[in-house]
């Protein structure tokens, strides 16, 4: 998955804001992990999404600079509870040799 990331030429700026936006932050654990067992961190190429067992119980994690754009969690999420908008100053993949 770090290959994707690396092949992509992907730069995302440290301090940006996410470009990956939760409409209800309480559904990926609430609904999708006992129904689905969170299918994000399965589908997400680039192994963006996960599932973190904290002392207070599962969190859902959002590492959206590991991101290559493919905006793949926009159509699969099955609650359609993730939206990927355009990250600040345009960045995001670049393949050279194209």
């Amino acid at each position: 998955k770090l290959s994707s990331v690396f092949l992509s030429n992907t730069n995302h700026e440290e301090d940006q804001p996410s470009h990956l936006q939760l409409k209800d932050p309480s559904i990926p654990i609430a609904q999708n992990l006992p129904r689905f067992a969170e299918p994000a961190q399965r589908y997400c190429p680039a192994g963006v999404y996960e599932v973190v067992e904290d002392a207070e119980g599962p969190r859902f994690q959002i590492n959206a600079q590991n991101c290559v754009h493919c905006k793949t969690c926009d159509i699969k999420d099955p609650a359609q509870n993730i939206t990927w908008v355009v990250p600040e100053g345009g960045g995001g993949p670049n393949y050279p040799n194209m």
